[in-house]
């Protein structure tokens, strides 16, 4: 019932890649940086816009604005992989609406950053971004991110918000963007309290969930899906309850797209 009373969600046109986590070139400890572990899922985002100098629009609301994340991303996204790239600041600065579509519309790439998941939504709808992002994949604007990136596109998330106040706290389910009517649990494989916290979380959801690990992601187009890593170890998994019974599936790596209807079905 529930796949079939919800076929309007796979109509839509849209282009989606969630990613799990990974480095991108953050500075560690060590004076040094972290190795890049995502560039084969971030050279496929770039390749289906199909231009070799795509614009790239990177929201760091997540993170709180952070200037070293949006320098990171200049650098990778910009100097070693070739976009255009431009911030959206929704917490330092004050724009207007108008200024907000200006800038997500006259891109080809949104990007979102990591961090605080609840925090982020509630700042986008207080902007007006939400909605502003539901009518991107629209016109054609590649949707992409990791972690808290890759959860807002779907009706929820398997978020870790109340860890940044409290570092014991339990995930907690956090409402998306929507286009993807399932829950999008990042970090899968290096955080171990996902699990546990996953598939409590999910005795109260309907639906299924999609797990996915570091350097992994899920690629949607339009009404179709696969899975895509940057590591062969890397995987996504379907996860749900049916009946008194969790399944917990790793989700098949392959070449060809599937329909994205089967993937959501029990």
């Amino acid at each position: 019932m529930w796949a079939n009373g919800c076929l309007n969600w796979y109509n839509k046109k849209m282009k989606i890649i969630a990613i799990g986590g990974g480095e991108i070139g953050r500075p560690n400890k060590n004076g040094g940086f972290y190795p890049v572990e995502t560039i084969a899922i971030d050279k496929e985002i770039i390749k289906l816009t199909g231009k070799k100098n795509p614009k790239l629009l990177f929201i760091p609301t997540a993170s709180s604005d952070s200037e070293l994340y949006c320098e990171i991303v200049k650098k990778y996204f910009g100097n070693k992989l070739g976009c255009k790239t431009d911030v959206l600041y929704l917490i330092k600065e004050k724009i207007s609406k108008k200024e907000i579509e200006k800038k997500v519309f006259d891109s080809d790439i949104i990007y979102v950053g990591g961090g605080n998941t609840l925090k982020m939504m509630r700042v986008w709808k207080k902007n007006g971004l939400d909605k502003i992002l539901k009518q991107a994949h629209e016109k054609d604007i590649i949707l992409s991110g990791l972690s808290a990136g890759a959860i807002c596109w779907f009706k929820w998330g398997n978020s870790d918000s109340r860890r940044f106040d409290n570092p014991k706290a339990d995930s907690i389910k956090v409402s998306g963007l929507g286009l993807i009517n399932a829950l999008y649990c990042p970090h899968y494989d290096v955080e171990k309290h996902r699990k546990d916290g996953l598939k409590k979380m999910m005795k109260k959801t309907s639906g299924v969930a999609i797990a996915v690990d570091n350097c992994c992601a899920i690629e949607i187009i339009d009404d179709k899906c696969r899975i895509i890593s940057s590591k062969p170890s890397a995987n996504a998994y379907k996860a749900y309850w049916k009946g008194n019974k969790y399944y917990e599936e790793v989700i098949k790596k392959e070449k060809e797209l599937k329909p994205l209807k089967d993937l959501l079905r029990k």
